[in-house]
Order: structure tokens, then C-alpha cells, then sequence
């Protein structure tokens, strides 16, 4: 970090906010103070650009519009209208800190930075962003979008993979914050996703160019510095897709490891259901840090009384295929009973 005095750099948080009032993105949370709304949509675009999560945003809100309808809905009901959004466990979360709300805080979203932060599932950058949009905090929203301008503007080569890269540009960031840090928070958010990118960024559109330490050196790509990667796993998972007369059967997964309480199909199946087995199709589905693949047996029950004796035993949930679209899958699962469909 530079040997300067913080006041230094304030004028360039001012140069920021002025660049916002003029170029801020017109989004529906942005014309709200609703802390309900605002983390919301901070929770779902932590995975998701945008312009691809908006719409999935705006019908989650319609769904539940407050704390209090999203408490009082069904798990699986929140799971469904998380559908397309992937990260299922942060659906399962603000589920559990809806609650949290009703129960902790009379069913109204708490004000203070450490209030918010004892929410289920929200951590430092959701608390800052919340806390300074709706209640005017002074905590900067320190994300990978501050990584990325920080360390650039400051050509500064402290690693973000390490642990204690959160404090540090939370420090970085307290040299330039103006006195609006709401806003600041949500310009450095339009500033990082639309001008200072990870690659290919566009230098000549950004306001702070001009004293950028990384642009006067072309340098740009060298920062972020990130000497630790994550590997990914490779993952082996089988299932059997049992079915019969547009009926198939599920069972609902554990809140633990990957796809929390999604619905699947079964893993293993009794040996009289072996004979039904048709042929198997493999399936390779990457998620954030791992390579899934999928081997999905077609068992085809042709035999009534069989059939008749499984679904009694009330093992297992029985779906249709006219409306599965009830029930939240995992990705390739769906993929593959909407091409069952087909054939």
C-alpha cells in the first residue's frame, strides 16, 4: 500500500460519483432503498452478470415481494423460482435468514453493518453494500470488481488469493471513499463489470485513467496479481432413470455437498429392476470447481406388477413428465427428461 495520506486520493472517489450520476446503469433495485430488494439482488448477481440474472431477479421479487412472503413460502417453492441461477445453497439461505428476520428482528431487515452480517449466508461485501445503499453505512463493498480497480489504479501486486486480501483493499478503498459510499459502493460495481474488465478493459472510457498507475505503465493485465487457483475435481456421479408410462421416479437430495435439495434421480436401484435396463448415456457438466460426469441408465419398467410394487414401497417420489417443470432439477437432469420427452 502507498505511504500517502488518506486524504490524498479523495478527489478520486469524488471523480467516480461524478462519472455515476451520468453513466449509472438504469436497473429496477437502483430505484429503491428497500434492504429486502437490495439483498436480494446482491445475493443473485454474486454468480450472475445482469443482464443475464435481471429477469430472474424481477420474478423472484414478484414471487416475494418481502421478508414475510419469502419466509412463510415452502423451500421447495424458493428453490423453484431460483431456477436457472445455479448456487442453489444461496437460494436455501436467504430462505433460512427470512426467517432469521422474522424471528431476530420482528420481520424488519436489520440496519446495522453486524446485524446483517449475523444473516444466514450473507458475508462482509453483502453487508457493506446493504448497510451503505439503504442506511447510509460507511463500509466499502470490497468485491472482485474493488480487486480489479484497486490494484490497478494503485498497480499495487498484493495477491488476492490471499486471506487477507479482504482487509487490505478495504484499507486500499478507504483512501479514495468519498462521503456517498452507497453510491460509490454501486459505481465501482459498473466501473469494474463495464469498463476496468478482466480482460480487454476500456481504458479510454474510464474516468480514472488519467491517474491510473497500471494504465500510465500498460500494465493492465498484469493486475490483478492471483498466484493460487483453485483445481477442479473431477466427479463421477450415476444414476438410473427409472420411468413408466410418463411417470418417473425422484428422490429429493441433502442439504450437503453439491445441487441442496434439488431433486435427482435415483442412484442405485433393487435387482428386479435390473432386467429393465436399456443403455446408458454419459453426460459432462463442469460447475465452479468441478467436472461432473454424469452416467444416466434408461430403465424402462415394461412390467406393471413390478412398477406397482415399487411405488408401494413409497421410497421414492413419483414425477409426470407433463410437469416436471414443478420440481427443481439440476441442470443436466433436466436437460435429459426434456430429451426423453423428444423421443
Amino acid at each position: 500500500m502507498k505511504n500517502t495520506e488518506t486524504s490524498d486520493f479523495k478527489y478520486i472517489g469524488n471523480i467516480l460519483l461524478n462519472w455515476y450520476k451520468k453513466n449509472a446503469r438504469d436497473l429496477p433495485f437502483r430505484q429503491t432503498k428497500d434492504p429486502y430488494k437490495i439483498w436480494i439482488c446482491e445475493i443473485v448477481f454474486q454468480q450472475t452478470r445482469i443482464n443475464q440474472g435481471l429477469n430472474h431477479y424481477n420474478n423472484f421479487i414478484k414471487r416475494f415481494p418481502d421478508v414475510k412472503t419469502l419466509a412463510e413460502a415452502a423451500e421447495d417453492e424458493v428453490l423453484l423460482h431460483w431456477k436457472g441461477l445455479g448456487y442453489y445453497s444461496r437460494a436455501i439461505n436467504i430462505h433460512k435468514a427470512a426467517k432469521q428476520i422474522m424471528a431476530d428482528y420482528h420481520g424488519s431487515f436489520p440496519s446495522e453493518y453486524g446485524e446483517i452480517l449475523k444473516l444466514k449466508g450473507v458475508g462482509k461485501y453483502t453487508a457493506a453494500a446493504v448497510s451503505s445503499i439503504c442506511f447510509n453505512g460507511k463500509m466499502p463493498a470490497v468485491d472482485g470488481n474493488f480487486y480489479r480497480v484497486l490494484s490497478r489504479f494503485f498497480a499495487d501486486g498484493f495477491d488476492i488469493s490471499n486471506s487477507k486480501a479482504f482487509s487490505y483493499f478495504s484499507e486500499l478503498a478507504a483512501l479514495i471513499l468519498p462521503e456517498k459510499v452507497g453510491d460509490f459502493n454501486q459505481a465501482m460495481m459498473d466501473l469494474g463489470s463495464e469498463i476496468c474488465k478482466p480482460k480487454n478493459p476500456l481504458c479510454g472510457e474510464c474516468p480514472l485513467h488519467e491517474n491510473c498507475l497500471a494504465f500510465s505503465l500498460q500494465k493492465m493485465s498484469s493486475f490483478p496479481v492471483k498466484t493460487k487457483k483453485v483445481k477442479a475435481e473431477n466427479l463421477q456421479l450415476t444414476y438410473y432413470f427409472v420411468h413408466r408410462n410418463g411417470q418417473f421416479l425422484i428422490q429429493q437430495r441433502k442439504d450437503d455437498f453439491i445441487w441442496k435439495k434439488l431433486f435427482e434421480f435415483l442412484p442405485e436401484i433393487s435387482v428386479e429392476l435390473e432386467p429393465f435396463v436399456r443403455n446408458a448415456k454419459t453426460i459432462n457438466h463442469k460447475l465452479t470447481h468441478k467436472n461432473l460426469s454424469i452416467e444416466i441408465f434408461d430403465v424402462d419398467v415394461t412390467s406393471a406388477s413390478v412398477w406397482k410394487a415399487l411405488i408401494g414401497t413409497k421410497k421414492y417420489i413419483i414425477s409426470d413428465f407433463e410437469n416436471f417443470h414443478e420440481k427443481s432439477f439440476p441442470k443436466p437432469l433436466e436437460n435429459y427428461i426434456q430429451n426423453s420427452l423428444k423421443d
